[in-house]
């Protein structure tokens, strides 16, 4: 999708609400999330894929379903490989339990096998990703302890083998559709220091891919101001298409039916953004106009991760409870809320 700005959206749990009765609404009808979605403005859906979660859900069956609805909408398509049972991000990266007794070398081999099976069967039913992650927010690495780089693990020997088990991922997918745009996501959306030293390390090593990809979320990563100028250092220094892969930002800050939302106080938001429909509208539409202002045209899009984690249910695959449904682009009843317009040319 180069040369198109990417409005996406991250709904990975959108099979398992619909599964558990959650539906969405515009304008007071009922209608398809991604239908809703793709009239709001919305040209790309994101989900993840995990190798053999136990809740049943993110799976490659439940992919491939979804890939068919999003492809049957005419929407770009990223997949973001987390190479793990779960959630992999800077505080885990568990190894699938079916690869932890691998030695290393036939664990790079299983990265690249894993990566070529999930693609060719996506390609076999005509719904072939336009983009993939190989691993999500990799920051300290992937695939603990093999491929960890943070801490004691940031040697030279570690980041070698870390990045050889991105390439193989790289490789694998390249070589299913050398077309296929290759991001490679890290969580440091506001610190430009450390965001600047992750890809110069993967300069060095090698490690070859398409799209710079960053998670920013105010109430973790910093201010807006901080992503400014990370993008603009990351634009000029790499020359790569840049991708804010991860954001959202609150609607509410009422606890309403979240046991323990995320971000729960206004010392948790980014000042001149209050948690309303209204400033969380605004918050967008800024956000959006920081990513077009990347110099030289290298700001790509975005990605508002899980918009639609409506709280349809009390007990979810992933084993925690939903903490995320003051984030999203709709109510806790489904409604859409104001936010999602901000896509709409003016």
């Amino acid at each position: 999708m180069t040369g198109s700005f990417i409005n996406g959206m991250d709904v990975s749990f959108l099979d398992e609400i619909e599964a558990a009765g959650g539906t969405f609404t515009e304008d007071g009808s009922k209608e398809d999330l991604l239908v809703i979605l793709r009239r709001s403005g919305v040209n790309s859906i994101r989900l993840r894929i995990w190798n053999e979660p136990p809740g049943g859900f993110c799976n490659l069956e439940r992919t491939l379903l979804m890939a068919k609805r999003i492809k049957a909408l005419g929407m770009h398509f990223l997949l973001d490989f987390h190479y793990s049972d779960s959630w992999a991000d800077p505080a885990k990266q568990f190894k699938p339990k079916a690869w932890e007794k691998l030695s290393f070398d036939e664990l790079a081999h299983a990265v690249g096998d894993y990566t070529t099976q999930v693609l060719t069967a996506l390609q076999a039913q005509g719904t072939l990703p336009d983009m993939v992650q190989i691993g999500n927010e990799i920051t300290p690495g992937m695939l603990w302890d093999d491929g960890k780089v943070d801490g004691e693990f940031d040697t030279p020997e570690q980041w070698k083998k870390f990045a050889r088990l991105v390439k193989a991922g790289t490789a694998a997918a390249k070589a299913v559709d050398s077309s296929i745009n290759v991001m490679i996501h890290i969580d440091r959306g506001g610190d430009l220091p450390a965001s600047v030293a992750f890809y110069e390390r993967f300069q060095e090593y090698g490690v070859e891919f398409d799209t710079i990809g960053l998670s920013f979320y105010p109430w973790w990563h910093g201010t807006l101001d901080d992503l400014r100028a990370n993008l603009a250092k990351l634009a000029t220094t790499f020359g790569k298409e840049i991708n804010v892969v991860e954001t959202a930002y609150p609607w509410t800050l009422a606890k309403g039916p979240i046991p323990e939302p995320i971000v729960h106080s206004s010392e948790q938001t980014h000042a001149g953004y209050p948690a309303t429909p209204e400033g969380q509208a605004a918050y967008l539409r800024d956000f959006l106009q920081i990513i077009r202002d990347t110099p030289g045209g290298w700001g790509a899009g975005f990605y508002w991760w899980e918009p639609a984690w409506i709280p349809a249910k009390s007990e979810w695959s992933v084993g925690h409870d939903n903490n995320w449904a003051n984030l999203t682009l709709f109510d806790y009843e489904g409604r859409k809320l104001p936010a999602l317009d901000a896509l709409l040319p003016v």
